[in-house]
């Protein structure tokens, strides 16, 4: 069975290693449901602080999932003791296979339908909250980065609920994919250039890429 492992927010803290001076990272497990909601700017997870407006939150990275296997895989080849909401994710999940998730593919979580988006991109400020030396050369390796997510429909989640996938488009272009293409695997690039469910800004920067052009889509 698929199920939310947890629901994790994090609270604004002081960092160095970011563009602006406060992060909110450090996501801790709550008790109980959580409003889920589409955001003009921020988290779409009613009481999480996203700092950094410029490269994170907004309606195409309102939620972030993280499967529990894939943290679980880090064990004994990190310092820090694995723990849902580590690697800053806001749903920790169990049983669902979020690298080989579609883009576009939508997920009935509690009475909130949320999409599938586009991988997370590791940056600096992830690298210094673990403290691992080389961490974003080692993650980004690993390739399996876990999925950010639009709401579809608002609603509320907690742990325990269910993970139905709803939909799950015919282009098959997977969160895999798109994250290998856009960091070691540029010969992917092709396969994101149509794919309507992913961002403008990443599809662009594959036509981009690809010499397809920049023009609007």
């Amino acid at each position: 069975m698929s199920v939310l492992k947890s629901v994790n927010v994090g609270t604004a803290a002081p960092t160095e290693h970011s563009d602006v001076p406060l992060t909110g990272i450090d996501k801790r497990a709550v008790a109980g449901p959580v409003r889920l909601a589409e955001p003009a700017e921020g988290s779409g997870v009613a009481g999480d602080d996203v700092c950094d407006l410029r490269h994170h939150g907004g309606p195409d990275q309102a939620v972030y999932a993280f499967a529990w296997e894939d943290l679980e895989a880090w064990d004994d080849r990190i310092g820090a003791d694995i723990r849902p909401g580590l690697f800053g994710e806001n749903l920790t999940t169990v049983g669902v296979d979020v690298t080989g998730a579609v883009i576009g593919e939508r997920w009935r979580v509690g009475t909130a339908l949320l999409e599938v988006s586009v991988p997370r991109i590791p940056c600096r400020t992830f690298a210094a909250f673990l403290d691992e030396r080389g961490w974003i050369k080692r993650f980004t390796e690993e390739a399996r980065p876990g999925a950010y997510l639009r709401v579809v429909e608002p609603g509320e989640v907690a742990a325990g609920d269910t993970v139905e996938i709803v939909h799950r488009p015919a282009h098959g272009v997977d969160i895999g994919t798109v994250f290998r293409a856009l960091t070691t695997a540029p010969e992917l690039l092709p396969k994101l250039v149509d794919v309507e469910e992913l961002p403008d800004e990443t599809r662009q920067k594959a036509r981009k890429r690809t010499g397809a052009g920049t023009a609007a889509i």
